[in-house]
């Protein structure tokens, strides 16, 4: 009788370790899945910034000649673009792409004192280009924070932090946040 009371007790703890196993094994690769997300939602920003990055030189190419005393946007893209092309620090090479999309905001602005230029079918080509570009990144940042969102509120949420926190060592992720100077309104001179 003892025998089959030890057997049941064993028989019960064993059930437990695999349910408490299986559980910890679920969530971490909740996690990993949940990292992994991020991580491919920055690479798609990524994509879309490198397209962008490609184009903004035949952009810059096909303005210049029009624009001669808005060289100095001219030359705020092209530094932000060389400058992005050097960084890997994820802050970084945000804030380089918020001043290439303000700067082309103000671009996108000042063309409209030149008709002609607004006439040649490439820059408008470029123009539109652009444009859907910019909102596709937008789009995609969007999703990277929907990401990262869902990974924060995971690793905190009981009891998945157990997990998370204390096995994984998993840290909260950053959103892309936009900076105080990106939220003020852009001054375009005329």
């Amino acid at each position: 009788m003892i025998n089959l009371i030890i057997a049941a007790i064993i028989s019960i703890l064993i059930v437990i370790i695999i349910f408490i196993l299986v559980f910890i094994i679920i969530i971490y690769n909740r996690v990993i899945q949940l990292d992994n997300n991020i991580n491919k939602a920055w690479s798609n920003i990524e994509v879309s910034l490198k397209q962008r990055y490609n184009e903004l030189p035949n952009l810059i190419r096909t303005v210049k000649g029009y624009m001669t005393y808005e060289k100095d946007l001219l030359k705020t893209i092209t530094k932000a673009r060389s400058y992005l092309s050097k960084v890997d620090d994820f802050n970084k090479k945000a804030a380089a792409n918020e001043i290439i999309s303000d700067s082309l905001k103000t671009l996108f602005a000042v063309v409209e004192k030149y008709p002609d230029l607004k006439a040649i079918e490439n820059f408008s080509h470029l123009q539109r280009r652009i444009t859907a570009l910019e909102n596709e990144i937008a789009d995609r940042r969007e999703f990277f924070n929907e990401c990262v969102t869902i990974y924060n509120i995971r690793i905190l949420s009981f009891p998945d932090f157990i997990v998370a926190r204390k096995i994984m060592k998993a840290e909260k992720k950053q959103l892309f946040k936009a900076t105080e100077e990106e939220k003020q309104l852009v001054k375009i001179n005329l």
